[in-house]
């Protein structure tokens, strides 16, 4: 990765001012041990009868094992060939902030269960303050979480609109921490591994076997560096580099990486001659989108209203999965004709019903439970990534940075914008922040793809490097994680959680056809149909 003399000097600047030195208080073995939690698995319900649950009891804060607790909710899929069970299989579908336990419950946990032939038990958790584990609550309803977004954009994109929108953000340290939840002050990825490690044990399992991905690459680094010991098979795809992550630098990814992959979803629309290509090219007519819309929103009231944040945000969401590529197209291509006609009113909402048709893509593709309160997503994200990564406490740097993501693309504000939320967040004590070489029982295996728009292929070449007996997989394609979408990868992953084999080094499985072409659609896609899609982007809220 290059780095300019400016970047270069603003993260001097950061590492300066809101970055810490050292590593946790804590290491992964306590003075006093734990208690290892017991496991009563009972049926999940009718709804989901191949799944047993369980909760486990585990400690609050991990300096105080024997003191206060928090509860953590699991689901798993029993081996089916008992006989020649191997173990666990733990997972984490990403975030942070994303339910395990949903993953289990919804269709992976049978799917890979019988792509590792019945011999492992399959395990979902939800981490620590995430869904049915104690969850961290910083609204008291669905209704009050709804009115924190009123009259703010996606995400800051005018002068003007900066400061609110820091100001709003930066009012979660309060809203989270002040509702008296112990869970808040001690949600960092260090005590999910330690959880983790604790659940490892309940199973009955000598060493893990992990399967993550997006944040959960995160973790499993973490789990690895802090147990290195107990490491049988752990394999992180759409991987962070702990680096960026921890030391609150992951701008410095973000700002290029969507618009890497970006141009590749533009280029493959000429190639396939997609319909946003047409007269000008894709490039030029979505640039003179984003030009129109940046000045003026498009409004035809009460059929059809679309700015420019919105329309950054669902380019970010189309990174994350080129099987909606083609969708994303026609959708596209509707609005900026509709920006040149201005006044189509059936147009209008042939683009709604698009945009609409997607999002529900996106909703079937991972489904969630409804739950008496709400699903508590965005909350856990800052009381996870507060803990863990130190952000700006001032305006002043806090647009220093804003001005340094935009110079990278026109996708770096969009992820650095709500950073603000950490601005008055206290990091946690027992967070661990490297160093990040640990050398495994087991060598870890790092997936990565060339052209991944939220954890970027560089992530994946620095852990690899990082973790001193580690094997790198590389997908030459698109998209966020790789394993379900190359059935090359999901072929080598399989094999090594099964038996520990790994593919010769140096891998590179090739990339899939060109998105845009019927035969690679989502529903076309066996492998995808058969598997809750994880590392999806997170739906915005109702506004």
């Amino acid at each position: 990765m290059k780095i300019s003399k400016w970047t270069s000097t603003l993260v001097a600047c950061a590492l300066a001012s809101i970055c810490t030195s050292g590593v946790a208080s804590i290491s992964g073995n306590a003075v006093q041990s734990p208690v290892v939690p017991d496991l009563n698995w009972a049926p999940c319900g009718l709804d989901f009868p191949a799944a047993e649950c369980a909760l486990a009891t585990v400690p609050l804060d991990y300096d105080q094992p024997g003191g206060a607790t928090t509860t953590i909710a699991l689901a798993r899929i029993p081996a089916t060939n008992a006989s020649q069970k191997i173990g666990s299989v733990f997972l984490n579908p990403g975030g942070p902030g994303g339910s395990g336990v949903n993953l289990i419950l919804f269709g992976f946990g049978e799917a890979l269960g019988a792509m590792l032939d019945g011999r492992f038990d399959i395990v979902g958790f939800d981490p620590r303050g995430v869904a049915d584990s104690d969850p961290l609550f910083c609204f008291d309803d669905v209704t009050g979480l709804n009115q924190f977004f009123d009259g703010l954009p996606v995400f800051a994109y005018r002068n003007d609109q900066l400061r609110p929108y820091f100001d709003r953000f930066r009012s979660l340290g309060d809203a989270c921490l002040g509702r008296g939840q112990p869970i808040a002050r001690h949600m960092s990825t260090a005590d999910v591994a330690r959880d983790m490690d604790l659940l490892r044990q309940a199973v009955g399992d000598e060493k893990l076997t992990y399967l993550g991905f997006s944040y959960g690459s995160y973790l499993g680094n973490t789990y690895a560096n802090l147990f290195p010991n107990k490491v049988r098979a752990l394999v992180i795809d759409g991987v962070l580099d702990p680096r960026l992550w921890g030391g609150s630098l992951q701008i410095v990814s973000d700002r290029v990486a969507t618009q890497m992959e970006f141009e590749e979803f533009l280029r493959l629309c000429d190639e396939a001659a997609c319909p946003l290509s047409r007269s000008v090219g894709a490039k030029a007519r979505f640039d003179a989108l984003a030009a129109s819309l940046k000045k003026q929103p498009f409004v035809i009231e009460g059929v059809f209203e679309y700015s420019y944040d919105f329309l950054v945000a669902d380019a970010v969401s189309a990174m994350y999965s080129p099987e909606f590529w083609s969708d994303f197209g026609d959708f596209f291509d509707q609005v900026a004709t509709l920006v040149a006609a201005s006044n189509d009113v059936s147009l209008a909402r042939q683009a709604a019903a698009t945009r609409e048709q997607i999002m529900e893509g996106f909703r079937s593709a991972s489904p969630e439970r409804k739950r008496t309160n709400y699903n508590n997503g965005f909350d856990a994200f800052f009381g996870n990534h507060c803990a863990d990564a130190r952000y700006p406490s001032s305006f002043e740097l806090y647009s220093t940075f804003n001005a340094f993501a935009a110079a990278g693309s026109i996708f770096g504000p969009y992820w650095w914008a709500n950073n603000a939320g950490c601005a008055d967040y206290p990091v946690s004590s027992d967070r661990f922040i490297g160093p990040w070489i640990a050398r495994t029982s087991a060598p870890v295996l790092v997936v990565g793809n060339f052209f991944d728009g939220v954890t970027d292929y560089n992530g994946a070449v620095a852990s690899s490097k990082l973790l001193v007996n580690s094997r790198l997989l590389s997908y030459a394609g698109w998209g966020h994680t790789a394993f379900g979408r190359s059935d090359c990868v999901t072929n080598y992953v399989v094999d090594y959680l099964r038996d520990g084999s790994l593919p010769p080094e140096g891998t590179v499985c090739a990339a899939n056809p060109n998105p845009f072409l019927p035969t690679n659609s989502f529903q076309a896609r066996s492998t995808l149909r058969a598997l809750p899609m994880v590392g999806l982007p997170p739906l915005q809220p109702t506004r």
